[in-house]
């Protein structure tokens, strides 16, 4: 594995476009770098496409291109390779796949974007990996590159030196680790924050953003328990279950839950279980007996009582609240 970078050396952001790209897959990790650096970071972002010409994007926006792969001489930190709506003809775009392989080998860091994961597996980066890419296609990548295991639930997936993201916005939650991998959680989370964007999203395989606001877990064993928790917030979590993954005592699992989380066990594993159930409100029409089964809480009168104890209102009441962004300031507009 190729090693990041550490300390307060620049990091050297390489962002590969071509004809069709999608914009935000471009604009969404470098506006995460841009933040950072007002928050003590120091990325330098550069742009380059197969021939060094500008481009038009898939959107229609041109994008100014610094210099061409091959003219890449400068080892880079993290290169970026985002992806585009006519992705079945840019695996087959020699020229760009070379480009692709010859960005590999200078960067410490390789990360896709959404359907920049077609890329990656085409220029054989991605053999013998675990990869992710947007939901509407991770078939398609598992069915042509069954070399590849596909994380289709996952937001970001990160093998060795190379990570891939799900569909479009997940890039940003992608750089966003990269910030925390480079400058640490606290700027990571300064960055979120100032982007009005979740450290770790809701929703998607133990991204839950639960994980956000409480430490990080010193212990190893405590840390694979609070994985477990966030990969299957339906499963029976019970402290004695807990403490058998750990191999300690529901004794101290208790204490490591006290002393590292500042939480108990069983309230960490609500925590979870509640960002869970918001997040399928937010983003189905599942009935509640579903919502309720799904996410831990077993039945709808334990979903109804937890989302009443913790905020304030029932889950019929926050899935209307939270179905959409239109918001009051949107009707006083209109």
């Amino acid at each position: 594995m190729k090693d990041m970078p550490s300390g307060r050396k620049p990091l050297l952001v390489t962002v590969l476009v071509f004809p069709g790209v999608r914009l935000l897959d471009v604009t969404g990790p470098i506006e995460v770098f841009a933040t950072a650096n007002e928050f003590g970071g120091r990325f330098r972002v550069r742009m380059v496409s197969p021939d060094g010409a500008d481009v038009v994007t898939a959107a229609g926006t041109g994008l100014h291109v610094d210099l061409a792969a091959a003219q890449v001489q400068e080892a880079g930190d993290v290169v970026v390779i985002p992806g585009g709506p006519e992705w079945p003809s840019l695996m087959k775009d020699d020229a760009l796949l070379d480009a692709v392989k010859a960005l590999d080998a200078h960067s410490c860091r390789t990360a896709s974007i959404c359907t920049g994961a077609f890329l990656l597996a085409a220029a054989g980066l991605l053999d013998g990996r675990r990869a992710t890419t947007h939901w509407r296609f991770a078939d398609q990548l598992a069915l042509r590159y069954p070399q590849v295991t596909v994380e289709a639930d996952a937001l970001f997936v990160r093998d060795g030196h190379i990570m891939t993201s799900a569909g479009v916005s997940s890039g940003i939650d992608l750089s966003l680790a990269l910030v925390e991998e480079h400058l640490g959680a606290d700027v990571a989370r300064a960055v979120a924050k100032d982007m009005v964007v979740f450290m770790q999203r809701p929703g998607g395989q133990s991204q839950f953003s639960v994980r956000t606001h409480t430490p990080r877990a010193r212990q190893e064993m405590l840390r694979r328990v609070l994985d477990a928790v966030a990969e299957d917030p339906s499963a029976p979590h019970t402290l004695a279950a807990m403490a058998r993954r750990a191999g300690v005592s529901p004794r101290h699992m208790t204490r490591l839950f006290h002393d590292e989380m500042a939480t108990t066990p069983a309230r960490y594993v609500e925590q979870v279980r509640m960002e869970a159930a918001q997040a399928m409100l937010e983003g189905s029409d599942d009935p509640m007996a579903t919502v309720a089964r799904r996410t831990g809480f077993g039945s709808a009168e334990s979903l109804r009582r937890a989302f009443t104890r913790n905020l304030g209102v029932t889950p019929g009441a926050y899935r209307a609240r939270f179905r959409t962004t239109h918001t009051a300031a949107d009707d006083k507009g209109a």
